[in-house]
């Protein structure tokens, strides 16, 4: 059973249509990487699938689990938002993070609140935070940022602050684990150390979607690429096939002019 199925996703903004009749599937510990230029859909497709946004047509199911149906509005409902939104993690553009609370803080402050829904957070709070606290120190060493946890988001890097956005993530137990464009607010002598940590995450069989510009590492890290051009999927494939041979008119001229 695929851990992913999107079928037939679509999406407007009022006359103009973002995502057009978008599918594929992914299985568990799988890369899937998602080029193309600016424009073309990929955020707006993960937005979806993180239900930041709401798709007009289509359906999205996790482990055969039908998180949403367009046509099924007992999948639409409000309340339910947060905990399907649980099922996706995902990593921004800019690092988003809290800049009065330490990386630390970050980290655990979503775990947190979850916690407090727990039957027995009140019985056993001391034990369940001091859990979450090792939990996300864990996290943060995994980035390379032990000795970072006291620090605030203004006194690290870029790279560092990315990096405990990816912690902060990871934190929340993702099945499937989304970036979007994870490098591009970062200067280039630090968006090596942040692909480091994402080709890292590929080893111990996570499941990725990742929006990228950086062809060589969506080649090298990636199970499957798809372009996208338009709202629409152009050419999908293998790494192999779709960059280094892609078929598409529209996929060789986007991949010539990054070269």
């Amino acid at each position: 059973m695929s851990i992913l199925e999107v079928q037939s996703l679509q999406k407007s903004f009022g006359a103009t249509e973002v995502l057009k009749d978008i599918s594929f599937t992914m299985e568990k510990g799988e890369v899937l990487s998602i080029i193309g230029s600016s424009g073309s859909g990929k955020t707006t497709l993960l937005r979806c699938l993180n239900f930041l946004e709401r798709p007009d047509g289509g359906a999205i199911l996790v482990n055969g689990e039908t998180l949403f149906d367009a046509d099924d509005p007992a999948t639409q409902r409000e309340r339910e938002v947060r905990i399907k939104r649980l099922r996706f993690g995902l990593v921004f553009q800019s690092f988003n993070l809290f800049p009065q609370y330490t990386a630390l803080k970050n980290v655990t402050l979503a775990v947190e609140m979850l916690a407090k829904e727990r039957p027995d957070y009140r019985q056993n709070r001391r034990a369940i935070q001091q859990e979450i606290e090792e939990e996300a120190r864990t996290l943060l060493d995994q980035v390379g940022l032990s000795n970072r946890v006291g620090n605030y988001p203004w006194q690290l890097s870029g790279g560092q602050q990315q990096r405990v956005a990816i912690a902060r993530a990871l934190a929340l137990k993702p099945e499937i684990l989304c970036f979007d464009e994870p490098t591009s607010a970062l200067d280039p002598e630090l968006t090596g150390e942040v692909l480091r940590v994402i080709r890292s995450l590929k080893s111990s069989d996570r499941t990725m979607i990742i929006v990228t510009h950086e062809i060589p590492f969506a080649r090298d890290v990636s199970d499957q690429v798809i372009f996208m051009d338009g709202g629409v999927i152009v050419e999908q494939g293998s790494p192999d096939a779709v960059i280094n041979h892609p078929t598409n008119e529209r996929t060789i001229q986007f991949l010539s002019r990054l070269n």
